[in-house]
């Protein structure tokens, strides 16, 4: 008797465990502040995926951990604005600034710091998906959550002499305002606009907030108090007044395009004043997108930062579309859709290597629509942006990734779009011609048009002495989008443009010295500059894009055999590679750039240039090696905590090496539609793909010193590389990993 009411009892606990797993929210794994320390540049704040609304705390506006608007080494918060940027190395936005405050308020002399006194302790801060709350020193809580494209504010008074700021001036690192209005439409009702000139030339941004509670108000231009309900200038703001508050809530929509789309965004979006009910569906909507990777196994901080990794994966690209489909476009016009959605935020040098593959994967509907809207850029502005941002071409970074992206798509048979319109549009960014450009502000010519471009189209390469900064990195990045593009011509079967393309991607060569074994500058020529030291970097005065020779030399995803032949055969490039991880030789330059950061011998795995290296290792069939690496950075340069990020998050890009790594593959050269393995993390993941089938990876004998690849299989046949394509996963299946502490050498 004791045996059987042993074994219900033992039956119904393992149930319960069960069932305890499966009603496990994967949304708990999210920690919102991993790299808001370091140099990660990210934000804490309440954000839905892909979403036009990132409110979040500000604690700083200057210097260049101020990106994100939030530091974690801050211990007092200026105010929360409505849309900030995540993990970028250039700060913009920080839009509508509310600022709780109990106690006489003492507007002084344009220093925030002064008259918005909001210190704060970490241990009374919480952040989760879709949520941000903090309780002040002073007593005041304030709590946030978000749709897509409207704030909800709630804050919590201790005192009757309570009130809200609202800044239209506040801005990071020396934005310029050039406009600005403030209009009190009712005791509870508050609209506004906003144009800046910062990062984005133009940025347009037009606010309606309705608050719970009735308020008086005085305006103020300047910090001087007037009078009226409508106040216009470059430097205003409100004080509103609550009596007895105790709780007050407020609801804020915003909008690109005027004040009846940001009414319009509001009243769609947040139709009560429930804001646990907003706050539930911020959850929700993060929680289906979590759950298009289900991962079992690995350490509760794995799963955290993966999990992190996958929120921050989602954030950008940003809706830029209002709920009535209406948009401003790269004409600054507004426009209006006939279907989908429309987005900005393209940080494009950065998100092509491994963010867009993700979505690729496990949303190639959305990809689908940001190719829609890079090609509705195309036909405004007249040529695809490498850094969009907010209806604006920042002329921000080198190459034309938009290329990349939309080839790495059609080689995958995504194809949701006018696949004639976008080889045009890719065709129209590999010569140097203005005819048709048209760019909202003249600063950003030299970047749009480089001088690079024009002299790889009359000399097949680009000098370094011709006042072309980045002249080696932009030629190895043109090769690269060229192939790329090569590669859709030949589908497409234009067989002229494939041969004329092709010759293009093959120009890598011109500046590989063989003498050195290194990328090197070259004069106009064709001759290598020197005095040469591969370890010298100048961050805006260098043949190198935030980088050196070290990590440029091996800029060729595209064809790593043809590399592997110029360093003179196998052995020669492993050695070569060897060298890369094991050198002793650190960064030089009085003016280095910080983004070459995570460093493993000269490898940068903080910096993007360097994110398919270790990948090279599989090219020689010493995938052992490729696995160690793997292991190596996961475990170290991945972290549960402020500083967990090696580099910047570059809008998902970090974490995305992170997502598809510890899955078990890399794609080494979007635009073909290839994974090589890497080292699975986790012992189970099933990838939910849009078509209805499941991707299972499974990962047998798996733990931390078992972490080489002793087989793998796919679908039950066993692999005979360490390659396999896309298109062998993209309709479901297994993949399967025996692992073994016993490296494959």
């Amino acid at each position: 008797m004791r045996r059987i009411f042993l074994l219900i009892f033992f039956i119904a606990f393992s149930f319960g465990i069960a069932s305890q797993n499966a009603n496990q929210k994967l949304s708990q794994y999210i920690n919102p502040f991993i790299g808001t320390g370091g140099h990660g540049h990210t934000f804490p704040g309440a954000v839905l995926p892909f979403g036009m609304v990132q409110l979040s705390p500000d604690t700083r506006t200057q210097g260049w951990d101020a990106c994100g608007g939030y530091y974690t080494a801050d211990n007092s918060i200026l105010g929360f604005s409505h849309r900030h940027l995540s993990g970028t190395g250039m700060t913009d936005f920080a839009d509508v600034l509310f600022t709780p405050f109990s106690g006489k308020l003492k507007m002084g002399n344009n220093n925030l710091q002064e008259y918005y006194p909001l210190n704060f302790s970490h241990k009374n801060e919480n952040a989760s998906a879709g949520f941000y709350s903090i309780l002040f020193d002073n007593g005041i809580k304030a709590s946030l959550t978000a749709t897509t494209r409207a704030g909800f504010h709630q804050y919590e008074f201790p005192s009757k002499e309570s009130g809200i700021i609202i800044d239209l001036h506040h801005n990071l690192n020396n934005q310029k305002v050039l406009e600005s209005s403030i209009e009190i439409l009712s005791n509870t009702e508050i609209r506004g606009m906003r144009l800046t000139e910062g990062w984005s030339k133009r940025d347009y941004v037009y606010f309606y907030a309705k608050f719970d509670k009735p308020f008086t108000v005085q305006l103020y231009k300047n910090n001087q108090a007037v009078d009226g309900k409508l106040l216009k200038d470059e430097n205003v703001k409100a004080v509103l007044y609550f009596e007895n508050p105790k709780t007050v809530k407020v609801k804020v929509g915003i909008s690109p395009v005027d004040d009846k789309g940001a009414v319009q965004n509001l009243n769609a979006e947040i139709s009560d004043w429930n804001f646990g009910k907003v706050k539930k569906a911020a959850e929700n909507a993060w929680e289906k997108q979590l759950e298009k990777i289900k991962v079992e196994g690995g350490s509760q901080n794995e799963k955290v930062i993966f999990y992190t990794g996958l929120y921050h994966a989602f954030i950008h690209p940003s809706t830029y579309s209002d709920v009535d489909k209406r948009y401003r476009g790269q004409d600054l016009k507004i426009h209006t859709l006939k279907s989908g959605t429309y987005y900005t935020v393209f940080s494009l040098w950065d998100t092509y290597r491994a963010q867009m593959p993700l979505v690729d994967l496990v949303f190639p509907s959305k990809t689908n629509e940001f190719i829609n809207s890079l090609l509705l850029k195309y036909q405004q502005g007249g040529l695809l942006p490498m850094w969009d941002l907010a209806a604006n071409y920042t002329g921000t970074m080198i190459g034309a990734h938009a290329t990349s992206l939309i080839a790495d798509a059609y080689t995958k048979n995504i194809r949701g779009y006018d696949t004639e319109l976008a080889y045009k549009a890719m065709m129209r960014s590999v010569p140097y011609d203005t005819t048709g450009i048209k760019v909202n502000h003249p600063a950003i010519w030299e970047w749009l048009m480089t001088k690079g471009k024009k002299y790889n189209q009359e000399m097949g390469f680009i000098p370094a002495d011709k006042d072309v900064i980045f002249a080696t990195s932009r030629g190895l990045e043109y090769a690269y989008n060229d192939w790329a593009l090569a590669q859709v011509a030949k589908d497409m079967g234009k067989t002229e443009d494939y041969n004329f393309l092709t010759e293009r991607g093959l120009r890598y060569k011109k500046y590989f010295d063989k003498e050195t074994g290194f990328m090197r500058a070259l004069d106009s020529n064709g001759k290598f500059i020197g005095p040469f030291n591969p370890s010298f970097s100048d961050h805006m005065n260098s043949p190198y894009c935030e980088g050196n020779a070290w990590q440029w030399t091996w800029f060729v995803p595209q064809d790593v055999p043809g590399l592997i032949d110029l360093m003179g055969g196998k052995q020669a490039f492993e050695k070569n590679l060897d060298a890369l991880f094991n050198t002793t030789a650190k960064v030089e330059g009085t003016e280095a750039s910080a983004d070459i950061s995570g460093l493993i011998g000269q490898y940068a795995h903080g910096n993007e240039p360097s994110h398919h290296i270790i990948y090279f290792y599989n090219f020689l069939d010493k995938g052992y090696k490729t696995q160690e690496l793997a292991d190596k950075i996961m475990r170290e340069q991945y972290r549960n905590a402020p500083d967990g990020l090696s580099g910047n998050e570059d809008c998902g890009q970090m974490s995305a090496w992170y997502i598809l790594s510890s899955l078990g593959f890399y794609q080494v050269a979007p635009g073909n539609p290839t994974y090589t393995l890497s080292r699975p993390l986790f012992d189970k993941a099933t990838i939910e793909l849009e078509n209805g089938k499941n991707l299972i990876i499974k990962t047998i004998n798996n733990s931390a010193s078992n972490k080489y690849i002793e087989s793998v299989s796919l679908n039950g046949k066993k692999l005979d590389s360490l390659f396999f394509s896309h298109n062998q996963i993209a309709y479901g299946g297994e993949l399967v990993f025996k692992m073994t502490d016993k490296a494959k050498k």
